[in-house]
Parts: C-alpha cells; sequence; structure tokens
C-alpha cells in the first residue's frame, strides 16, 4: 500500500458522486469535462448530474460574503438531499464548496443564520454530505495502487511539470489532504500514469487568473515566469487541475510572444487528460484540438 486510499476498485459497485461542473467549465474548458467522463467510465465511477446548481459562490464572496455562503450552501443541500457526496473538477468551487460546508458543519449560529434563507427555498442545511476534487477521489477513494493496475498505455517518455493552483490547498485550514507548502499528491498521480514529474522553481505561485480584469500585466508576467521556469526544468507539458489555471497558460502563450517576443510552446495538460490516454482512452475521443497549444507532439509519441 502506498499510504493513498484503498488498493482495488470494486467492480460491481460504482463510486457515485453529485458531479458539481461550476459556470466555467461548461462553457471555456469542455475538455476538462470530457476528459473527466472518460476516467470515470474507465475507473467505475458513476457521476450522478446534479438535477439544479447554481454558482459557488467564489466570484461575488468580495461584493456580497453572506451571498457566497448562501449560494454555497444552496448546493451542498442539494447534494444532502440526494444523499451523495460532491465531486468537483474545478479548484474555486471545490474551495468554496468545501470551506462553506466546513464554517456550517461548525459554525451553529451561522448553520442557524444560512438555514432562515434557505428555508425559503425549501431547503435545510444538516452537515451530512462531504465536498471532493477530482484528485482527492482519485488518490484517496480509488487508490494510487489501483490507478497503476489499470494503466494500459504508460506515458513513458513523457517529461512533465505540475501546477496546483492556490485554491485546493488553500487556506488550509479547510484544506488539509496535502501540504499546502510542499503538495506531493499531484506529482504522485502524474507518476502513476508513467509520465516523470520534475521539480521547478517557484511550482507554487498563483497563475494570476483572478486578477486579469484588473491588469492584464500581471497575469502576463506570472505566467511568463512559471513558463520559463517550467522549460528551464526540462519538461515537455504543463499539468493542471484548475480550469482558470489551465486558460492562463494556454490562451496567454500567444500573447506573451506577441508582446514579450517569447515562444514558449508549452502544452497545457488537464490532469484527465494525462490519466485517460495513460488508462488507454483514444486521444480521438478526447477535445484536444480544444487546446490553443497543440499536443500533436506527444500524443504522435504515445
Amino acid at each position: 500500500m502506498d499510504g493513498w486510499g484503498v488498493s482495488g476498485v470494486e467492480e460491481s459497485k460504482p463510486r457515485r458522486y453529485l458531479f458539481y461542473l461550476g459556470c466555467l467549465i461548461p462553457h471555456r474548458v469542455m475538455s476538462y469535462e470530457v476528459s473527466a467522463r472518460k476516467v470515470a467510465e474507465r475507473l467505475n465511477i458513476e457521476l450522478v448530474e446534479m438535477p439544479e446548481f447554481c454558482c459557488c459562490g467564489l466570484p461575488v464572496d468580495h461584493v456580497n460574503h453572506k451571498l457566497m455562503l448562501l449560494l454555497a450552501a444552496q448546493n451542498l443541500c442539494t447534494a444532502e438531499q440526494l444523499e451523495l457526496p460532491i465531486m468537483t473538477l474545478c479548484s474555486g468551487c471545490y474551495g468554496v464548496l468545501n470551506k462553506v460546508n466546513r464554517m456550517l458543519k461548525e459554525d451553529k449560529d451561522l448553520r442557524e443564520e444560512m438555514n432562515v434563507h434557505l428555508k425559503k427555498l425549501g431547503m435545510s442545511f444538516k452537515g451530512t454530505t462531504d465536498v471532493k476534487h477530482l484528485i482527492q477521489v482519485l488518490a484517496e477513494d480509488i487508490g494510487l495502487d489501483a490507478l497503476r493496475g489499470l494503466i494500459r498505455r504508460p506515458l513513458k517518455g513523457w517529461v512533465v511539470a505540475e501546477h496546483y493552483g492556490c485554491h485546493v490547498l488553500r487556506p488550509s485550514k479547510y484544506n488539509d489532504f496535502d501540504d499546502p507548502e510542499d503538495p506531493k499528491m499531484l506529482k504522485r498521480l502524474i507518476e502513476v500514469t508513467g509520465a516523470r514529474c520534475v521539480d521547478y522553481v517557484d511550482e507554487t505561485e498563483c497563475c494570476g487568473f483572478p486578477v486579469a480584469g484588473i491588469d492584464e500585466g500581471v497575469v502576463l508576467q506570472l505566467v511568463r515566469d512559471k513558463l520559463s521556469h517550467v522549460r528551464e526544468a526540462g519538461a515537455q507539458a504543463l499539468v493542471t487541475i484548475c480550469p482558470s489555471c489551465f486558460l492562463a497558460y494556454d490562451i496567454n502563450q500567444s500573447r506573451i510572444k506577441r508582446i514579450m517576443g517569447e515562444d514558449y510552446d508549452i502544452p497545457i495538460i488537464h490532469y484527465s487528460e494525462l490519466l485517460a490516454l495513460a488508462l488507454g482512452v483514444n486521444p480521438k475521443s478526447l477535445l484536444l484540438n480544444e487546446h490553443r497549444v497543440k499536443l500533436d507532439a506527444l500524443i504522435e509519441n504515445l
């Protein structure tokens, strides 16, 4: 055993999760959803569609904190009514839903305050559900040993770097499944696929996406610094687990080339795509053409 999750996948009974997609993925990062669904099929995971959902609340937190709490609580109540844990792909959605879930479970006064508003929607928060990011489900619920046993096309020769992002690990008060200063889970998941994950300078730095509407220059500089460090480490691609981070690194490479005159040409890959390829999923069934920086050279070497 490797200390992360169980040692096998139970074939007869699928693991069931309420699939929370949030706002960004269905509209701008469909490749993430497609690859996650392919992975779920291979791992006997049943993704239950959410009958109704609203924004997680993250975008409005700094404008109206109570509204953020209420939006998140409404999604949590839906999961409670269906008696299922929530699984997210978006790190921002995970961060908010997980944080609010814990806050309401621990703070009786806050829970009662939110329930006054939820009652108008025919809901009541009881604290009976959990929230997990995809990588938690893979590492803790499925387990690295089980994943290794299912790899059909090891990505030998692939050298990649990882980008965790901010919201999955921070604040550490609510996200305690990995070390926010020196995270290991994603690296271990990458190594399961057969690819080699290299270390590089400033791995835990933010992608800059949250400040894109305020100062695009800051975003481009952060992305440039990250990509330069990734290239210096000898990585062929950068693996992400967040749709916002994916967009920041994928879309902005052409801008950096135009504005700064630097051409990185580093493909950005969702971890679910990396795992899907290693599990033997046909690359043509994934929306790899959605990526601005193409993966053709890597795919040709499979």
